[in-house]
């Protein structure tokens, strides 16, 4: 039954991020509606409501919910949340030696033969080698194992599972998009490029390990919503995994808003989608990759990478490899544009490299002008841009085309960026939030989770004074006000996301959608936002989130009925 009555928020501060930026008091709320009908005084409010019941936060702070424009949670939930290994760097596991310590700590502790999966190991950040077939039967030689790298491009998988999957000859033929590893005689190396070919490599092993994937993703909306997102999207959406994002929006005490954008690949990508609760699941768009990942040298760069141990240890080509690091030709994006562009639906577009976004605004550009959308309100994408350039975000504004940035990528691989990976003057410039807000792109920031964990906060303090995660400064130049970091993670993003008119501001009219801290950002040192502003909590349209109970609705649903979900296509991310 629906809760009706009305409720005022009080707060030390509430924070509304409207065009005004207004600081108020208390927010009066609509319970049967979750819709703001005051914002303002105390008194103000009371005045709006004058039956509401009060809930005073004392000396805590108010604002709009995070909204991470750019996430995985289903893909997410699956590989990192148990029985998963989560190994990445930024977790406890900075070395490739803390990673083989754990991998002979878990070979000994569960019980023999039994299937394994990892996820998250960062071949640049821990110093690993390629771990090959060959090497990973060093640490599992009676076990199936696979590691899902962090990129979310590769995977790594043993001997055992090469037999399982009847490849001790060799693998298949390579799959459109995707490739296999192989040796100088054809045989396997224990190594899948792209999603066709990690599916067809470890699919089997997911199926066995992930009983209960509903409850995986579950834990990882939970772990955003303690972060203080409210709302977030899954740019790998597969028409399979409806049947899970629409049991986990169903819940009464579902925590986040979930924006659906559907691959290309799949073959009804401009078809509607129907959900039970589209207040809180809906598709937005549609999903396409451009080039890979700078983490395994797949980015589309016009620039060299420097012939450092870390790039050596990699085994990243120097390069530049240009254009032939694209995941497609011009002639297949331009198809892609001709097919969807007319069914209204909003692009979003996975592009790392500056070659690759030249093309990808070519193919915007083209598109935009063929369709006459130039001068509408189409919201057309593009995802990550670590090294975009300044002219580059100037055109994209041009074109009305906006920028979700990955902040992540400076924060844990800034120190490596910035004269170990490229030279200096592009590698301190890495993720310009400066040049695309100067170029007014209308950017978000997000954390592409499972690439890195989903905290807003880390990428306000480190937009903000432009210091990694060991607290060292690259490109000060980069810096933005916190007004335009806490604009990027909450209005921008709900923008992006389609939603603006509902959240991301706390303004009379909207839904409260709210996220509390223990302190007003705007009193603290900015080296200090991550540790000082802690979350207390979250509304989603002004119902305190309840993980607690979250938790105990997913645990009641029968695994069976989400089984399938674990063999679903994962696609690639950073």
């Amino acid at each position: 039954m629906a809760e009706t009555g009305t409720l005022i928020v009080k707060a030390a501060v509430v924070i509304t991020i409207d065009d005004d930026d207004r600081r108020a008091e208390a927010i009066a709320i609509d319970k049967a509606t979750g819709r703001i009908l005051a914002v303002g005084t105390l008194a103000e409010c009371q005045a709006a409501a004058p039956d509401a019941e009060i809930d005073d936060r004392g000396s805590h702070v108010v604002l709009p919910g995070f909204v991470d424009a750019h996430n995985h949670p289903f893909m997410s939930g699956i590989t990192t949340m148990k029985p998963a290994h989560w190994i990445a760097p930024y977790v406890g596991f900075p070395t490739w030696d803390d990673v083989t310590a754990y991998f002979t700590k878990v070979q000994a502790s569960e019980p023999k033969g039994v299937p394994l999966v990892f996820s998250g190991l960062d071949r640049m950040l821990q110093g690993a080698p390629i771990p090959t077939n060959d090497v990973l039967d060093q640490y599992f030689p009676d076990r199936p194992i696979c590691i899902v790298d962090n990129s979310g491009h590769v995977i790594y998988f043993n001997s055992a599972v090469i037999e399982m999957n009847g490849w001790t000859d060799g693998p298949p033929a390579d799959p459109t998009g995707a490739s296999f590893g192989r040796t100088a005689d054809g045989k396997s190396n224990g190594l899948a490029h792209e999603v066709p070919a990690m599916i067809a490599a470890c699919g089997p092993i997911l199926s066995k390990v992930m009983t209960h994937p509903l409850h995986q993703a579950a834990e990882w909306l939970a772990l955003m919503s303690r972060n203080g997102v409210t709302m977030t999207s899954d740019h790998t959406f597969d028409p399979s995994y409806l049947k899970g994002y629409d049991a986990l929006t169903s819940f009464p005490d579902a925590p986040i808003r979930i924006a659906l954008y559907q691959m290309s690949t799949t073959a009804d990508a401009a078809e509607k989608i129907t959900t039970s609760n589209p207040d809180m699941l809906w598709k937005q768009g549609i999903k396409l990759w451009a080039d890979g990942s700078p983490w395994v040298g797949s980015a589309a760069i016009s620039f060299p990478y420097v012939d450092s141990e870390t790039v050596r240890t990699a085994q990243i080509p120097i390069g530049p490899l240009g254009e032939k690091n694209m995941n497609y030709t011009r002639a297949e994006l331009d198809a892609a544009a001709d097919t969807y562009a007319p069914t209204g639906w909003q692009f979003a577009f996975h592009c790392n490299g500056d070659v690759g976004l030249d093309i990808v605004l070519d193919c915007y550009e083209r598109a935009l002008r063929k369709y006459d959308l130039l001068g509408t309100d189409h919201r057309w994408r593009v995802e990550h841009c670590g090294a975009a350039r300044g002219d580059q975000f100037e055109r994209a504004h041009s074109l009305g085309v906006t920028i979700s940035l990955g902040v992540f990528q400076f924060i844990y691989w800034g120190d490596l960026l910035d004269g170990e990976l490229f030279e200096s003057a592009i590698g301190s410039q890495w993720v310009r939030v400066a040049d695309a807000w100067k170029a007014d792109v209308g950017v978000s920031f997000h954390n592409d989770g499972s690439v890195s964990p989903p905290v807003p906060m880390r990428n306000l303090q480190a937009a903000v004074t432009r210091t990694t995660a060991s607290g060292k400064v690259h490109g000060a130049n980069q810096a933005v006000t916190l007004d335009q970091a806490l604009r990027a993670h909450t209005i921008n993003g709900a923008r992006q996301l389609g939603r603006d008119a509902d959240v991301g501001s706390i303004e009379v009219g909207k839904l409260a959608d709210l996220v509390e801290l223990s302190h007003d950002p705007f009193s603290v040192d900015p080296h200090d936002l991550e540790k000082k502003c802690k979350v207390e909590g979250t509304w989603i349209a002004g119902r305190k989130v309840d993980l607690k109970a979250f938790s105990a609705e997913v645990e009641k649903a029968d695994p069976t009925h989400f089984h399938h979900l674990a063999t679903v296509n994962h696609h690639p991310c950073c």
